[in-house]
């Protein structure tokens, strides 16, 4: 049985992956009359007069809204709100299990920026936090951006910040074993969520030598029909104006960093980058080059965005510990600060660094705490 086959059969046995769970006893009439009315009352009078009240009093402190519209699910596109409900489940089992966090689905039929914004901010109310999941680009970068000025509570984008943050742990990592630094020459491939918080990330950490390419080539100043979000791009990477494929640009590279498709990075093209080459092939489920092809490439470090192949660079490795620390430290932004402090104590929790362990598993118990204490200390 394949993985997909034994996947559909878990979901149908469980009918879903989550539940809601009590926290108080209610078995009197007692207990009924503090869970709700009339005692209720009393908390809800009090809240009315100091909002802030309600972290005190509700699970609001604790709750997470895992927002998407379903447009950009994992490597399957743009497949809606409803078959996107799986993955959204899947986050939240994550999230409780590893950092004890309450997530909840929120898969909305609209679309427009607009409508994802006005909604989000009309949810409020419930939640301590935000996190925004699979929503296509541009539009994301326009809603993350909107909801952080607008709304004020942390608004995570998980594929652009927990990504970065896996990627510049592993990075780092991968960094030691092959005796590279931060001159070392990037390829980012995929200029969408995933690859802008790369690029954002790595360049705050201080890495200068940064070419992003998308299915056009090399992103460079000047190039015509770039939007605003990749106008943004060419601003701050590729300082030599260099023109080209993919092919022609990994050339020499120290690092490729896929955030694309499936099978876009050739043998060829790894056989062409630096000695010791590190190759990042993130692209879900199905990576830019496989493990094996990568090996006989001769890549000394290979990571993909999958559980089942090592070096997982994943958005899952970083967001259970960075919502626990801040929900816990009560954080109202999201800062570079706290994504840097994530990664460098990510990339920590790994003691001996190897080509085949870059990044720990999600189930390292010193995980998740590290994590939550790095972005508390940082917030």
């Amino acid at each position: 049985m394949d993985l997909g086959e034994k996947a559909l059969k878990l979901h149908e046995k469980a009918r879903g992956k989550i539940e809601l769970a009590g926290k108080v006893k209610v078995e009197s009439d007692e207990d009924m009359s503090l869970v709700y009315t009339p005692g209720v009352a009393a908390v809800c009078t009090a809240i009315a007069k100091d909002e802030k009240l309600a972290y005190k009093y509700t699970n609001k402190w604790n709750s997470v809204a895992i927002v998407t519209d379903g447009t950009r699910v994992l490597g399957l596109g743009d497949i809606g709100p409803l078959a996107a409900l799986p993955v959204m489940e899947g986050k939240a089992v994550l999230y409780k299990k590893f950092g004890g966090v309450d997530a909840y689905p929120v898969c909305l039929a609209v679309k427009s920026a607009d409508e994802i914004v006005a909604v989000v901010k009309a949810l409020a109310p419930n939640y301590a936090a935000i996190n925004l999941e699979d929503i296509e680009s541009p539009k994301c970068f326009e809603i993350q951006e909107r909801l952080d000025a607008e709304l004020g509570l942390p608004v995570y984008h998980d594929d652009r910040h927990g990504t970065a943050i896996v990627a510049l742990a592993g990075l780092i990592n991968a960094l030691k074993i092959t005796g590279k630094n931060k001159n070392a020459k990037i390829v980012v491939n995929g200029a969408g969520a995933a690859g802008t918080g790369i690029v954002e990330l790595l360049a705050a950490y201080g890495f200068k030598d940064l070419v992003v390419c998308d299915t056009h080539g090399a992103i460079y100043a000047g190039r015509a029909g770039l939007d605003a979000h990749k106008q943004k791009l060419a601003r701050m990477t590729n300082m030599n104006a260099k023109k080209g494929s993919l092919a022609e640009i990994i050339a020499g590279a120290d690092v490729f960093i896929g955030a694309s498709a499936p099978d876009v990075l050739t043998e060829k093209m790894v056989r062409s980058m630096a000695h010791k080459p590190i190759v990042f092939a993130l692209a879900n489920p199905v990576p830019e080059i496989s493990p094996e092809l990568a090996a006989k490439a001769g890549a000394f470090v290979y990571a993909t965005g999958r559980s089942d192949f090592p070096n997982q660079i994943n958005n899952a490795v970083a967001s259970p510990g960075f919502f626990r620390g801040l929900l816990d430290s009560s954080a109202k932004k999201i800062t570079t600060a706290m994504m840097l402090a994530a990664a460098e104590a990510i990339a920590a929790v790994v003691e001996k660094p190897s080509p085949s362990c870059i990044v720990p598993k999600l189930f390292d118990r010193k995980l998740e705490s590290t994590v939550a204490k790095a972005v508390m200390d940082a917030a």
